[in-house]
């Protein structure tokens, strides 16, 4: 493959140690990594997450891609290229840049296999696929915090049909969708914006779909800017507007994808930033922290200040029961690793999609449509789920063991966001 000059030449700067000792094939390896990538996407759409690197890459991609068992192949054969480098004398950062291609090689090792038709345990696929393995418990475990909600939402019936019901008096007007996710998003930013220096040409685009098995996602598009989609299918309450506007803007996927691209696909040369495909460890450290950004940008009683101030006028909706809602949403989210459990015991045949939709019910104190809805992205997207919850608590731990200050956590985070950064990155250092 015949590289442009002036990328030709970012990857021998990025293949330089501090010595001046070239390591030969680092770069070269990661532009063999992207086209493989490219090539895995037209294989198996969706596997791209975002992709802004050379468009003709893109085009040999779609042209002409390998066959799967070409392409597992080509990624046992680039990950016996990163282990033959010689590591004396690599600094700090260039460790860290064959760590993550030796991750992100290894997530793609283990998908190829699973396109092939090879059926991996729930705990197999999420340690080969994201670099973790989930520890589960059974369903029993979250009975005594399923007590504790009852003590929320007194009455008779089935608990989630009490808590789903309570939770919909907070839905906001379809009418009145835009202004609420304009100005939650817009707070969310300027929080953002405070502590991290975001290029000035950044931008989004929000949009309201339908026919999704998720409820908002992030198509990053490359020079500081994003899609934003919002699933309107079933009703959105306010706190949505907050969780969505941090998870998918700020300081969540937008900024993560953006400063990844200034600072390493930009900034540093390494093009194999330029691609990001979703089902690999990134995936963890991209959910994690963008579901921790929540809590970071809104600490302790900031949240329902702001919701009550700005939200729930634009949305009409009065706020006499707003922090009732947001204990009762506190104390759902103890729930959130219930949601493994049946996820493993789905996918691995030990329960139907029946049984898997009543538990989710149970567990997740959600409607039956709510409950649909998320085996339908376990059934589309499989063990991904972890990334959601094992992620914000691994990010969570890393980013608050930096201190109780403000600064020093949003600094832990913006490093998170901004560096090759790897799960086990989260329990090392």
């Amino acid at each position: 493959m015949k590289l442009p000059a002036f990328l030709l030449s970012l990857f021998l700067l990025a293949g330089c140690v501090s010595n001046g000792v070239r390591q030969d094939n680092l770069g070269e390896i990661a532009a063999d990594y992207v086209q493989m990538t490219l090539e895995i996407g037209e294989r198996e759409p969706g596997y791209v997450d975002a992709y802004y690197g050379p468009k003709e890459w893109q085009d040999a991609a779609k042209a002409a891609p390998r066959s799967l068992a070409d392409l597992a192949e080509e990624a046992r054969r680039l990950t016996g290229r990163v282990n033959a480098l010689k590591t004396d004398g690599l600094d700090a950062t260039s460790l860290r840049r064959r760590d993550f291609l030796l991750a992100q090689l290894t997530a793609a090792t283990t998908r190829l296999r699973m396109l092939q038709g090879e059926k991996l345990s729930f705990a197999e696929e999420a340690k080969g696929l994201f670099g973790v393995t989930p520890e589960l418990k059974e369903l029993s475990a979250y009975d005594p915090i399923l007590a504790r909600i009852e003590t929320l939402v007194p009455g008779t019936g089935p608990l989630s049909e009490r808590v789903d019901a309570f939770q919909d008096r907070f839905t906001i007007p379809k009418d009145r969708l835009k202004p609420v996710f304009d100005a939650a998003i817009a707070e969310c930013r300027r929080r953002t914006a405070v502590h991290i220096a975001m290029p000035a040409n950044e931008s989004f685009k929000m949009e309201f779909v339908t026919g999704k098995s998720w409820s908002g996602y992030n198509y990053y598009q490359g020079n500081a800017h994003s899609l934003i989609q919002i699933n309107t299918d079933l009703p959105i309450r306010i706190s949505r507007a907050v969780d969505l506007g941090c998870h998918e803007g700020y300081p969540g996927h937008h900024a993560l994808n953006m400063l990844l691209e200034e600072r390493l696909t930009k900034g540093k040369g390494w093009i194999e930033f330029s691609v990001y495909p979703l089902y690999s460890p990134q995936s963890l450290i991209a959910e994690g922290s963008a579901n921790y950004g929540i809590d970071l940008a809104f600490p302790g009683p900031e949240r329902l200040a702001f919701e009550t101030r700005a939200l729930y006028p634009l949305a009409g909706i009065p706020t006499a029961d707003a922090a009732k809602y947001l204990e009762l949403l506190k104390a759902t989210s103890e729930l959130a690793g219930a949601r493994f459990t049946i996820a493993r015991d789905f996918l691995e045949g030990r329960i139907d999609r029946a049984k898997a939709v009543e538990l989710t019910q149970k567990y997740q104190l959600v409607s039956k449509a709510r409950a649909e809805q998320s085996i339908d992205f376990t059934t589309q997207y499989r063990s991904y789920v972890i990334n959601y919850g094992l992620g914000q608590d691994m990010v969570r731990t890393y980013v608050e063991a930096a201190g109780p200050s403000s600064d020093a956590r949003w600094k832990r985070m913006e490093e998170v966001i901004s560096e090759p950064t790897l799960p086990n990155d989260l329990l090392r250092r």
